[in-house]
């Protein structure tokens, strides 16, 4: 039986993805046998990003400085912007530093279920940054379910009366794919954005 506190630090991390109670306390006992070198940098990198954490004013992503890096940075092509319906989403898109312009988050994505509207995303803001000129393209980069592609056809019509080039990434069959394990969604997608063997 573990003190009062040790149970609060498991109890804590349980609640993070993809750990459950077991995993978090083995997780506190790792922390614990080693205190002097994981415990105390762990506890104050937390400490540091609770302190300092703030959501970018031009994007709406999560950094520590405002803008964020990826705004700040004057090697991104400004031209361009990815949209995005969450912050994971753009983390994952720019770590594969395949994309070179900038990000705009939209905080979700509509749905009727949910009573998501429209004016509950960052969707204005978005329209205020192309308004402002000097956007030649939109990258609609919304997860390829029923709700994100809603999302992504009520921006490209809210973004047609702008002279930009909007784009929407490919879905269709993953690279090492098999047909038979796809399901019925992703091949249809596939289907219609077949195009000419080269």
């Amino acid at each position: 039986m573990a003190s009062q506190e040790i149970e609060t630090l498991a109890s804590a991390l349980a609640r993070l993805p993809g750990l459950g109670p077991r995993s978090a306390r083995r997780a506190v006992l790792w922390l614990v046998k080693r205190r002097d070198n994981a415990l105390d940098p762990l506890i104050n990198a937390l400490v540091a990003v609770r302190d300092r954490l703030v959501e970018c004013e031009t994007c709406s992503n999560v950094d520590t400085q405002n803008p964020c890096g990826i705004c700040a940075d004057p090697r991104r092509d400004q031209k361009s912007i990815c949209v995005v319906e969450d912050v994971s989403d753009l983390w994952a898109l720019d770590r594969a530093k395949l994309f070179t312009g900038r990000y705009h988050v939209l905080g979700g994505k509509l749905s009727a279920m949910d009573g998501v509207r429209p004016e509950d995303l960052n969707i204005a803001a978005l329209l205020g940054r192309v308004a402002d000129g000097g956007i030649d393209e939109i990258v609609l980069a919304m997860n390829a379910t029923l709700e994100g592609q809603t999302t992504a056809h009520y921006i490209a019509e809210r973004l047609e009366e702008f002279p930009i080039r909007i784009t929407q990434l490919a879905h269709g069959l993953p690279v090492g794919g098999e047909l038979d394990y796809l399901d019925e969604g992703t091949l249809a997608q596939a289907l219609r954005a077949r195009r000419p063997v080269d």
